[in-house]
């Protein structure tokens, strides 16, 4: 059985680009394809591997400026000949899943969320006075939609993402939660207080939909000390809202993310996302999380137990949430956080991947 991995973007490195490497772990001899691949920023995690692209990847600045090729990318998503492949499985956060394959190719698509700018935030995406742009967001929405038609099998990464699936593009889905990468930290002798300087932590995207910004006020109105890896677009601005108690370290290599998680007080989630790595990873180190209750992190996190939750995006909410954490932070066990985290292993990742695959494959055997 000839099997491909296609993926939206290689251009960056985030918690989905996490998730198609283990895919790629569990296929290791699949094809790989997406529609644009920054070599430069993402071979290291493909040495010695062919990525095959759309005819995007030859425009100038695509990689750097890709929201801009917006109108091509349903035509590039559909240009990707695919034509020699028995199982196709996509990795999408945005267009991939509108690949167009042949009647007999299975097509499993797994969902890191429903292409939430086009729907769930739209808002914050297509508005503005620009009559074009609502336009072509509209025209996205509608291919978005029809696309979602295309996929024979979705795979969403948690229960919330299941409901937007079901939601925008009427579709059901099996859930198998992303693999995440667990501590060494030795939790059986570990005390409590182990490696906690007096610092909370954020390892986030700086986009305006993670809500750093909100993290940031909490943070100087509560004047404790507050450290946060990251880079994006949001980045100037964030820097200028923060004092002198908020640390940014911009992007750090994996090594020495472990290494902050490991040394923190307790990690802190603003926003709301479809899964969450990060605050899971950093509960793999025993470490409590203040989580917004939205979202994934109301699939992870244990309320009292791995951490707390905060209810409103407002500065006061979050920074109650804080308080409540330091209050409790006594109580909190490494150990059960650290077993907590561990029912999101690779282990259990590879697993339920093989599993729902062969599943299907057995149910569409009559196709060939």
């Amino acid at each position: 059985m000839k099997i491909a991995l296609v993926h939206d973007y290689l251009i960056r490195f985030g918690g989905a680009e996490r998730v198609f490497l283990n895919l790629r772990k569990i296929f290791p001899q699949a094809e790989i394809y997406t529609i644009l691949y920054d070599k430069e920023k993402m071979g290291k995690y493909f040495p010695g591997v062919k990525v095959n692209t759309s005819f995007l990847q030859d425009f100038p600045f695509s990689k750097k400026h890709h929201r801009i090729l917006a109108p091509l990318i349903p035509a590039a998503v559909e240009s990707i000949d695919l034509r020699n492949f028995d199982l196709v499985i996509s990795s999408s956060s945005a267009f991939i899943k509108g690949l167009v394959l042949r009647p007999k190719t299975i097509h499993i698509c797994y969902c890191h969320n429903s292409a939430r700018f086009l729907w769930d935030y739209a808002s914050q995406y297509d508005g503005g006075p620009s009559f074009l742009k609502k336009l072509l967001f509209h025209y996205l929405r509608l291919w978005d939609r029809s696309a979602a038609n295309r996929v024979d099998y979705f795979i969403a990464n948690s229960k919330s993402t299941a409901q937007r699936i079901k939601k925008f593009y009427r579709r059901e889905s099996k859930v198998i939660y992303p693999a995440v990468n667990m501590g060494t930290v030795n939790m059986e002798t570990a005390p409590a207080s182990q490696g906690t300087a007096p610092f909370f932590l954020i390892v986030s995207q700086l986009t305006p939909y993670k809500r750093i910004d909100l993290a940031i006020d909490a943070f100087n109105k509560l004047e404790l000390p507050l450290v946060i890896i990251g880079q994006g677009r949001d980045q100037k601005r964030l820097r200028k809202m923060a004092n002198k108690n908020i640390k940014f370290l911009g992007w750090q290599t994996d090594e020495k993310v472990r290494q902050y998680i490991q040394n923190c007080k307790a990690f802190v989630f603003p926003g709301e996302d479809d899964f969450g790595i990060a605050p899971v990873e950093a509960m793999g180190f025993g470490k409590p999380v203040v989580a917004y209750r939205k979202g994934g992190a109301t699939e992870t996190v244990l309320e009292g137990i791995s951490g707390e939750f905060f209810d409103d995006l407002s500065t006061e909410s979050l920074a109650d949430g804080v308080r409540r954490l330091l209050l409790n932070f006594n109580n909190y066990s490494p150990l059960v956080i650290k077993k907590r985290a561990e029912r999101f292993s690779l282990e259990r990742f590879e697993t339920d991947i093989k599993e729902f695959v062969i599943e299907v494959v057995e149910k569409n055997k009559s196709l060939w």
